[in-house]
């Protein structure tokens, strides 16, 4: 059994392209000379460099017309070294047909080889692939949708865990299973799998969740399947495993969200206060405004916390949650947009892009998480989750706008929604014309509500020396101050930044 990530990195979200699909398209006339046309095509890149190799990264249909080929053979070996999934030529302008040694590289390592006619450019070859990308994309987050409205009513039924694992195992093809503590199958769905499958599956679930620290999913490869295990969230040394016979990225994401049912559905049994209190959560999770789930949430006080990072996976916003303690994840789209949220815990298609929204109380720890970013709200009963989740929103704005790992909600008005940092620059460029005179004399004057005589008697100066100072402000920061805007701004400035003139 080998094992590896559940999802690669150096792969993209959208679903990869046959190269039999692209050599589908009529319209350019692409022509396939050695090499299978099943190889999967993940993006397009062009050069004409005599050695690609450092600009590849895997996967791609490379295009080249051959401006410094110089040793065909070579070049070939380069290409299969970096991962190049095709090479497509084009002939004219530097070759009136592909050089006879470049094909026989080609058919030698087994990399397809696509001449490209004179009539159509490169540009169109990239388009096309593009399109049919994004085709794949489109199809696969209505495959997943569709899973999850399955998995989701499955969880519903009488005898939930066996209907999970059969709607999963329908899903993918393949057989789904859920490991004990012992590492035994405590249940399965789904066809058989060889002998030599199954225990290559029993070892790789092994290996996610129990020991602390351990990853939270493996996948692998076994009996010439394809094998995932996932960690159940709950911390008990359960195991979600799956073997079938493809597993790309829309299958992790379906696998995802069974994990994050079969987590739910498997936690053990807990008080009475803490089962009230998840049934709150779940109610919530399914879109009951909070009020309908404030009396079941008792007093709080809670903290509502978003999260951007991750994988863009169900399984990920659950590892995230079950790292910060709480049972609620939603992994759904456009939360940090809306001012307006109705309720923290919406939940939108699995793998849409977004918001990952969790509900704590506010005596949990809220620390930085590998590979997410943290927008924390101010501590909030459960009939004002709506402000909370809207504070929470703002608060990871600021974070990712600072880049720093966790933000918190800052009370105190306008001054304490801006970046210090950036509103204090701003001021000091904004009163930079001014001498310390003149910003005393100022400062007073609009703290003072523009009164001439009070502003002298602070200052102990003349009511005309007052005029004058004021009057040069106006002329050398180029303002009206008798706009209210404008004297709003300036004290402003003043506040967060407006200290002696350098």
């Amino acid at each position: 059994m080998t094992t590896s990530p559940a999802h690669p990195a150096s792969t993209p979200p959208a679903p990869p392209v046959p190269l039999a699909a692209l050599l589908a398209r009529k319209e350019l006339g692409l022509r396939l000379l050695t090499g299978p046309q099943d190889a999967s095509l993940h993006w397009v890149h062009t050069s004409e460099m005599a050695d690609p190799y450092p600009y590849l990264l895997g996967g791609e249909l490379l295009l080249t017309a051959g401006v410094q080929l110089e040793d065909p053979a070579r070049f070939v070996e380069r290409v299969v070294e970096a991962g190049a999934a095709a090479l497509g030529f084009g002939v004219t302008p530097v070759y009136d047909t592909v050089p006879a040694e470049l094909v026989a590289a080609c058919a030698r390592h087994g990399l397809p080889l696509v001449e490209v006619p004179p009539e159509t450019p490169f540009t169109a070859v990239a388009r096309a692939l593009w399109r049919l990308m994004a085709e794949a994309r489109l199809h696969e987050l209505r495959r997943v949708t569709e899973a999850q409205q399955s998995l989701a009513a499955a969880a519903a039924r009488p005898a939930p865990v066996p209907a999970v694992l059969g709607a999963l195992a329908s899903r993918l093809g393949g057989r789904a299973v859920l490991f004990g503590r012992d590492g035994t199958e405590s249940a399965a769905a789904g066809r058989p799998v060889p002998a030599r499958a199954a225990r290559a599956l029993a070892e790789l679930a092994g290996v996610v969740g129990p020991r602390p620290g351990g990853p939270a999913s493996a996948s692998g490869d076994g009996g010439g399947l394809r094998l995932a295990a996932y960690a159940l969230g709950g911390g008990d040394g359960l195991a979600l495993g799956v073997a079938t016979q493809r597993l790309g990225p829309g299958d992790h994401t379906i696998a995802g969200v069974a994990a994050v049912l079969l987590s739910l559905l498997t936690a053990p049994h807990r008080g009475a206060d803490a089962s009230v209190r998840d049934g709150a959560l779940v109610r919530l999770l399914l879109g009951a405004p909070p009020a309908e789930a404030a009396a079941a949430l008792g007093p709080g006080p809670w903290v509502v916390v978003h999260a951007h990072g991750g994988d863009g996976t169900p399984f990920a916003a659950a590892s995230l949650a079950a790292a910060l303690g709480t049972p609620l994840v939603d992994a759904g789209a456009g939360s940090a947009d809306r001012e307006d949220a109705a309720d923290p815990a919406g939940v939108a298609p699995a793998g849409s892009a977004g918001t990952v929204r969790l509900l704590l109380p506010a005596s949990a720890p809220v620390t930085a998480q590998p590979g997410w970013t943290l927008g924390v709200s101010a501590p909030a009963e459960a009939g004002g989750l709506s402000a909370a989740d809207a504070q929470a929103a703002r608060a990871l704005r600021r974070a990712e706008a600072t880049r720093v790992a966790v933000a918190r909600h800052r009370p105190g008005g306008f001054a304490a929604l801006m970046d210090q940092g950036e509103a204090a620059a701003h001021a000091r460029t904004l009163l930079a014309p001014l001498n310390e005179p003149l910003r005393e004399t100022l400062r007073g004057w609009l703290s003072l509500h523009g009164n001439w005589d009070r502003t002298a008697v602070a200052l102990g100066v003349h009511r005309n020396t007052v005029r004058q100072r004021v009057a040069r402000c106006a002329a050398l920061l180029d303002r009206d101050l008798d706009d209210p805007d404008v004297r709003m701004e300036l004290w402003l400035a003043f506040k967060v930044g407006g200290g002696p003139a350098a």
